[in-house]
């Protein structure tokens, strides 16, 4: 440097003008990265194809037995008949079953997620409720609706099975609203707040129809669980005519589509297994179809709310 020349740009530790290369650090973790996301495709795609295959399975076998008599005539005897008896059942149980579950499912979604605290011990008490209660086996459930009403009144009834249904529903009802709750953007109760507006307004005319559509897909994916629910219903409402319709949920055992499935499939009968499968092929179709309408109502009235 005494020369007074400056140091040429081929002796610096590196060119400016070259590309970026990554370190074997880097390298390492883009490797990894690219694998994580690799294997998360195809859990994906193992997910679809399962599905695929369920639904394919299904529909093939009971697809045949879709007929307009199948829907609107009770069985005869153990082979013959439709299901029209197991459908009305089971719509009365999981409707009734909704009614008690999705307020109280919605009501402590909006509890947890708007007006409790973060360190609040009653908050935390109940998310741990609501995730044990969630992973509770249902024939657990089932055996405690089964000492809690069954056995006082000494009988089995669509009551009893519609309570254990609420049961089942109710803490996916509850914890998925609480997400979708905690996904409206805050600046909404922000903006509500400094306009003076009280909490409880807020919540149901700002916070509420912002998340509509995530509650009311939580409130179908918990009431397509219940409705194909078997093992409660085997201590709760096992008990019942297979031949005849019943209403009254309060007075005797209420036929069901699951225990139909489960009764059909174990007689040794062609004609019963293809009840079953069609019985199987019902509640699926039903299932699916219940998903894409409210999707469809709930995009329009989303898009109605925009264009207002």
């Amino acid at each position: 440097m005494s020369d007074g020349t400056l140091m040429g740009t081929d002796e610096l530790p590196y060119d400016p003008t070259s590309p970026l290369t990554p370190t074997g650090n880097l390298r390492r973790r883009m490797i990894f990265s690219r694998a994580v996301s690799v294997a998360a495709s195809m859990a994906a795609y193992i997910a679809i194809a399962v599905l695929i295959v369920v639904v394919w399975g299904v529909a093939s076998r009971g697809a045949h037995a879709l007929r307009l008599n199948f829907l609107i005539h009770n069985p005869e005897g153990l082979a013959e008949g439709g299901i029209a008896n197991a459908l009305i059942g089971t719509a009365l149980m999981v409707l009734f079953g909704a009614l008690i579950a999705v307020p109280i499912g919605v009501l402590t979604g909006i509890y947890l997620s708007e007006f409790a605290s973060k360190k609040s011990r009653v908050a935390n008490g109940l998310k741990l409720a609501l995730d044990l209660l969630q992973g509770l086996p249902t024939i657990v459930v089932g055996l405690f609706i089964f000492g809690l009403i069954v056995i006082p009144q000494h009988k089995e009834s669509g009551f009893a099975g519609a309570i254990a249904l609420a049961i089942v529903m109710l803490p996916l009802i509850a914890r998925s609203s609480q997400e979708v709750l905690l996904t409206v953007p805050g600046a909404l109760r922000e903006g509500a707040d400094a306009l003076g507006v009280n909490r409880w307004r807020t919540v149901l005319g700002v916070i509420l129809p912002s998340a509509m559509s995530g509650i009311a897909t939580g409130v179908i994916l918990s009431t397509a669980r219940a409705a194909g629910e078997t093992a409660p219903l085997l201590f709760c409402d096992g008990i019942f005519n297979p031949n005849a319709t019943e209403l009254n949920l309060f007075g005797h055992g209420v036929p069901n589509i699951p225990l139909l499935i489960l009764t059909a499939s174990d007689l040794a009968i062609p004609e019963a297994f293809a009840r079953a499968w069609g019985a199987a092929f019902v509640l699926l179709l039903g299932i699916l179809l219940a998903n894409i309408a409210t999707r469809i109502v709930l995009n329009r009235s989303l898009k109605k709310r925009g264009g207002a």
